[in-house]
C-alpha cells in the first residue's frame, strides 16, 4: 500500500505541477506533509534546502529522498518513476501536436492563467517556511539572513549557490 501511496503522491504532484519544479514543490509538500504525514513542515523545508543546493531537477531529488525515507530503495524507485512518468507520457502522446498548437491563443492563455496560481502556491510555501525559520532561529536571525540574501542576490548579483552555502555556513557556525 505504501508504494501505491508514494506513486500517487508524486504522480499527482507532477501531473498537476504545470511548468516544472517550482509549481510542483507546493504540491509535493501538500502530499508529503499534509496528506500522508511522512514529514513535518520543518523536515520538508530542510530537505528542500539541501535539494536546492544540489544539481539536477528539484522534483526528482525530492522524490528520491522522500521515497527512500518512506520505503527504502523500492520507495525511491517508485517515487522517481511517478515523478518522471507524467512528462514521459505527455511527451510520447503529445509530441506530434506540438508544432500544431505552439502558437495557439488557447495555449498561451492557459500558460498565462496558471502563473498567478503558481505565484500564490509559492508565496504560501514561502510564508510557511518563513514562520518555521522564525520559530527555529527567531526574528532577528531570520531578518539578518533575509536582508543579507536579498542584498547579495539582487544588489551585488552574487550567484545563488554561493548565497546558499554562505547561509548554511552562517547557520552552522553562528546559530547552531
Amino acid at each position: 500500500m505504501i508504494y501505491l501511496q508514494l506513486f500517487w503522491a508524486f504522480f499527482i504532484s507532477n501531473i498537476l505541477g504545470y511548468g516544472g519544479g517550482p509549481p510542483s514543490i507546493p504540491l509535493i509538500q501538500n502530499e508529503v506533509v499534509d496528506h500522508y504525514n511522512w514529514m513535518t513542515i520543518k523536515e520538508f523545508g530542510e530537505v528542500l534546502a539541501v535539494a536546492n543546493a544540489l544539481p539536477s531537477p528539484i522534483a526528482t531529488k525530492l522524490a528520491g529522498y522522500i521515497g527512500y525515507q518512506v520505503a527504502g530503495v523500492p520507495g525511491a524507485t517508485v517515487a522517481l518513476f511517478a515523478t518522471v512518468a507524467p512528462t514521459a507520457i505527455a511527451m510520447i502522446l503529445l509530441l506530434q501536436f506540438i508544432n500544431l498548437f505552439r502558437n495557439a491563443p488557447q495555449v498561451k492563455a492557459m500558460t498565462q492563467s496558471v502563473r498567478p496560481i503558481v505565484t500564490v502556491l509559492l508565496g504560501t510555501m514561502t510564508y510557511q517556511f518563513l514562520m518555521g525559520a522564525v520559530e527555529g532561529i527567531g526574528w532577528m536571525q531570520t531578518g539578518i539572513l533575509t536582508v543579507a540574501s536579498y542584498l547579495l542576490l539582487e544588489t551585488w548579483k552574487v550567484h545563488p549557490a554561493i548565497v546558499m552555502v554562505a547561509a548554511m555556513a552562517y547557520g552552522f557556525f553562528l546559530i547552531g
